[in-house]
């Protein structure tokens, strides 16, 4: 028999989605500040700085770019940018928080303390398609745009090197290590193919149903097995149907890992992986429960034992919006000529999960996206990893690390805006202990 072809799937949702986001991209009004920020004559300073070091910053990102490394592993990323830090008189630590990858870099010795955060992982098979290497080179270069003048401004700005957003949950890890434990904070940025201030990312765990069987001969004795396979589906039939009553915005997706080795055998063993993903903390750990209830039931159904894997690395968490950190970033990106959308106007479940999400419940963090592609380019392919080394990249890499260095200005600087914004963090509901999150579902 001629093997068939997939059906292609139909794009006409996509290209009215497409539509409809672009109408609503030039309705959009922009997030407001009404804080003041650094003085004039600062902002200028911190302007020429960074504009001195773009040559270097964008070959930092080109390199990066043509030498893509997996989380955990990037030595020679991490390397670069120590050695362009030291060059500038910034000896980096490489090696903090317990993590190889991982450096910190201080300039100023007291007063508020804000953090750029540098993610340099890129993802197996394609590279920078995630345009780590952009988020990198602005970190540093707004690193190096503040530092010069922090004896005007005051206070203190560190740079972190975070490795593995990609699954591997680095800034979890350096959380709990210490590594943020002085710092007020956090900034950082992301590509895309828009430019917006605030946009939601999702949390996320990872379950990884293990079930346990009984083998017989398939053919003369099926009745002495218990089917692990059959276990399995009704748990992947299970999850399709939960997906109906899920919120809005959640994702449910998973694969078979292991479904027996031959089929005159009942199989022992079968095993699923699943990532469940929520908008909020709590509907994440509520989703979680309802996994954990579907698996359960799946075992009994079939006679067969199960085991729940969770989180092999750190649960994500969603994002935290700071509205008064982001109507700066705003402020400071419309001087590079781009006006970052607000919430709302590209629609929210177009997005992903990141690690950032875990600090921003511990303290203020921004995560704005900077466009670089098409907005129909979708992160993690090789479309937008080109996007991420193309002269598109360049400019998000000099725009973006002037709006992170002036942002971290305006924070040190401005002791109202400093306020606003950790009474809307204290309003959001403060810190939120992070590591024991999950442990009352019996699910950590």
């Amino acid at each position: 028999m001629t093997a068939t072809s997939p059906v292609p799937p139909d794009d006409s949702y996509l290209r009215a989605l497409t539509a409809e986001t672009a109408d609503a991209v030039r309705r959009a009004q922009p997030l407001t500040s009404d804080h003041r920020g650094a003085p004039d004559d600062l902002r200028d300073r911190v302007t020429a700085e960074v504009a001195a070091r773009r040559d270097e910053l964008v070959a930092l990102s080109r390199d990066l770019h043509a030498h893509p490394e997996t989380g955990f592993t990037e030595h020679r990323s991490a390397g670069a940018v120590a050695t362009l830090l030291a060059a500038h008189g910034h000896p980096a630590r490489v090696g903090v928080g317990g993590l190889d990858t991982a450096l910190r870099v201080t300039a100023g010795t007291s007063g508020p303390h804000v953090a750029v955060l540098a993610e340099y992982d890129a993802l197996p098979g394609v590279g920078h398609g995630c345009g780590h290497n952009i988020i990198c080179a602005t970190a540093v270069g707004a690193f190096l745009g503040v530092a010069p003048v922090l004896d005007r401004l005051g206070g203190r700005i560190s740079l972190v090197g975070t490795p593995a957003e990609e699954g591997g949950g680095g800034k979890e890890t350096l959380a709990r290590a210490g590594v943020f434990d002085d710092v007020d904070a956090v900034l950082m940025l992301h590509p895309f193919g828009h430019d917006i201030a605030l946009h939601p990312f999702l949390g996320r765990r990872q379950l990884e149903m293990i079930f346990t069987g009984v083998t017989a001969h398939s053919a003369a004795q099926p009745f002495m097995g218990r089917n692990a396979l059959d276990a399995a589906v009704a748990a992947y039939q299970g999850v399709a149907a939960l997906r109906q009553h899920l919120p809005p915005g959640d994702r449910v997706h998973g694969v078979f890992t292991d479904g027996g080795s031959r089929a005159n055998m009942v199989p022992d063993r079968a095993a699923l992986l699943f990532y469940v993903r929520s908008m909020r903390p709590e509907t994440l750990r509520d989703l979680a429960e309802r996994m954990a209830a579907v698996a359960r039931g799946a075992a009994q159904a079939a006679g067969c034992g199960v085991e729940l894997v969770w989180d092999e690395q750190p649960a994500y968490l969603p994002i935290r919006f700071n509205t008064t950190l982001a109507a700066r970033w705003t402020v400071n990106q419309r001087v590079c000529g781009r006006a970052p959308l607000p919430p709302g106007v590209v629609p929210d479940f177009i997005t992903g999960s990141t690690d950032l999400g875990n600090l921003s419940y511990r303290l203020p963090a921004i995560h704005p996206m900077i466009a670089v592609s098409e907005p129909t380019v979708a992160l993690h392919t090789a479309e937008f990893a080109a996007a991420a080394g193309s002269p598109a990249g360049d400019r998000a890499v000099a725009d973006g690390a002037l709006g992170l260095a002036l942002t971290a200005a305006d924070y040190l600087a401005d002791a109202d805006l400093r306020a606003a914004t950790h009474e809307e963090f204290a309003a959001a509901g403060g810190p939120l202990d992070v590591p024991t999150f999950f442990e009352s579902d019996g699910t950590s």
